[in-house]
């Protein structure tokens, strides 16, 4: 299984609002040779960490693809740079952001790909989509499934399911 969260929190002045950009992002990810088995409903969050920045639109998203690990995170860094994200400062508000959480259970570790995640079982905005596509999901690194990860998880961040 190859998962990935997306979000973001600005409009795009090519696609719209987050939710719009969003959808448009997946779109493009299939020109790419990436193909998406499923989706999660939209969620809205509470910036993590907390500051004045608009909320969030996140999702999580199983993949298909041939590509092996790190030509998709180049794939995916490619379609963040199209879409209009600048990379100038950690958890700054931004139109994209794609994010490798797991890729076939492999484990790595190099200077630009760190997989499993390395933060996906901190984050209610990552657990309670990914719960909701794939809650038998294990953690390679932790054994927990995604729906354990996610009732062990203690946080005060807002989030709502946004319906279709």
């Amino acid at each position: 299984m190859i998962l990935i969260g997306i979000g973001g929190n600005l409009t795009s002045a090519r696609f719209g609002p987050p939710r719009q950009a969003l959808a448009a992002a997946l779109a493009a990810l299939e020109t790419e040779g990436v193909h998406i088995i499923a989706r999660s409903a939209w969620y809205r969050t509470e910036p993590t960490p907390p500051s004045d920045q608009p909320w969030f639109t996140n999702a999580v998203a199983s993949l298909a693809t041939a590509l092996p690990a790190p030509d998709l995170l180049a794939v995916m860094q490619g379609l963040e740079t199209r879409f209009g994200r600048v990379r100038d400062e950690r958890n700054a508000a931004r139109v994209l952001d794609l994010d490798l959480l797991d890729y076939r259970g492999e484990v790595i570790e190099t200077a630009t790909l760190v997989l499993p995640h390395p933060r996906l079982h901190e984050r209610q905005f990552v657990l309670a989509p990914l719960a909701e596509i794939a809650p038998a999901w294990r953690h390679p690194l932790l054994g927990l499934t995604a729906e354990q990860l996610l009732a062990g998880l203690v946080t005060n961040q807002l989030i709502e399911r946004l319906p279709d």
